[in-house]
C-alpha cells in the first residue's frame, strides 16, 4: 500500500526521457563504490559563511596532514538518495532534513556549515551532472553522500582554519544483501556505539569506527549487523550500527527515544509519521 501524500515528500529534480545510462549491469547493482563523472565542492574559513561551490570531475582530494579532518576527526556526513520514477522523473526523498541535521551536527563540531538552501542545491547540482548512473526504475538508487570536514591545518586541538563541503555519489542497490529478506542482528553486550553526552546523536565520522570491530566479528558469525545496547545500563537496546530500530508488535511500534545518543534519522522520522497516518500507536522509549 501506498504511503499517503501528505507523508511523503519529494523534490522532483529531472525530467530525462530517452537518457542514455551509464555502462553498469544494474541487476547486479550491490551496496559498494562505483565512482561517478563529477563532485561538488564549496570552501569557506572559519568565522564565514559558505558562499559559492562548484561542480568538479570525481577524484583524489588535496589535504595537509596536519588537516582536522584526519587529526582530530573534525567531520560530518549524511546519506540520501536519488531515484528514478517510472515517468523517468529523478526524485529525491526529503533532502531538507538532512541539511537541517548536517548544520545541527556542525554547531556539535563547532563547523560552519551550508545553508539548507546551499545544501539541497549542491545536492541536486550534483545529481544532475551524474544523472547517467541513476538506475533504472526499481533497480537502485543514486546513494548521495555531502561531506563537511575540517580540511584547514592545525596542530593544537581546537576547530580546523578552513572547511570543505563535497557532495558525491555512487550508484547502489541493498544496503543489506538479499533485497526484501530479513536481516538477522547479534546483541552487543561489550563494546558500546556512544555515551551519555557524548555524540553519538551526531553523523560524525567519528561515529563509525569504534562499531567496526563489533560489526567485524558479527559478520565473521553470519550476522547482518549490530545491535547496541546503551552504555549506562547495558539493559536497553539503542540501534544498529548503519540504522535506526523498530519493534512491531499489532499496532503499536516501539522505538528508543533520540535523547543525544541514538542518530535521528531522517527515515525513522518518516516512518513515524507514516505509521501514524495509518493509524499506528508510536511508543518512544526512555532509556
Amino acid at each position: 500500500m501506498a504511503p499517503p501524500a501528505s507523508s511523503v515528500q519529494e523534490a522532483t529534480i529531472h525530467s530525462n526521457y530517452g537518457e542514455k545510462y551509464a555502462d553498469v549491469n544494474w541487476d547486479e547493482l550491490g551496496f559498494s563504490l562505483t565512482p561517478t563523472d563529477f563532485m561538488f565542492e564549496m570552501k569557506c574559513f572559519q568565522g564565514e559563511d559558505f558562499s559559492q561551490g562548484n561542480l568538479i570531475p570525481y577524484g583524489k582530494i588535496e589535504l595537509s596532514p596536519a588537516a582536522a579532518i584526519l587529526n582530530y576527526g573534525q567531520g560530518l556526513f549524511e546519506g540520501l538518495k536519488a531515484y528514478r520514477r517510472e515517468d523517468g522523473h529523478i526524485v529525491l526523498f526529503r533532502p531538507e532534513q538532512n541539511a537541517m541535521r548536517m548544520k545541527m551536527g556542525a554547531e556539535r563540531m563547532c563547523m560552519p556549515s551550508p545553508s539548507v538552501e546551499q545544501f539541497i542545491d549542491a545536492v541536486k547540482q550534483t545529481v544532475l551532472a551524474n544523472k547517467r548512473w541513476v538506475p533504472p526504475p526499481g533497480k537502485g538508487s543514486l546513494y548521495i553522500r555531502p561531506l563537511l570536514m575540517g580540511s584547514g591545518s592545525i596542530l593544537g586541538v581546537a576547530p580546523a582554519p578552513e572547511y570543505t563541503f563535497l557532495v558525491y555519489t555512487s550508484p547502489v542497490g541493498n544496503y543489506y544483501k538479499g533485497t526484501g529478506t530479513p536481516i538477522n542482528l547479534i546483541v552487543e553486550d561489550k563494546l558500546h556505539r556512544a555515551i551519555p553526552r557524548g555524540a553519538g546523536g551526531v553523523k560524525t565520522i567519528a561515529n563509525y569506527s569504534p562499531v567496526l570491530q563489533a560489526l567485524t566479528q558479527a559478520k565473521s558469525k553470519g550476522f547482518s549487523d549490530v545491535l547496541f545496547l546503551d552504555a549506562k545500563t547495558g539493559q536497553n537496546i539503542e540501534e544498529v550500527s548503519a540504522c535506526n530500530i523498530f519493534i512491531v508488535k499489532d499496532k503499536i511500534i516501539s522505538t528508543p527515544a533520540t535523547l543525544g545518543t541514538i542518530l535521528p534519522g531522517v527515515t525513522r522520522k518518516s516512518i513515524i509519521d507514516i505509521a501514524l497516518d495509518f493509524g499506528f500507536q508510536v511508543i518512544t522509549l526512555l532509556l
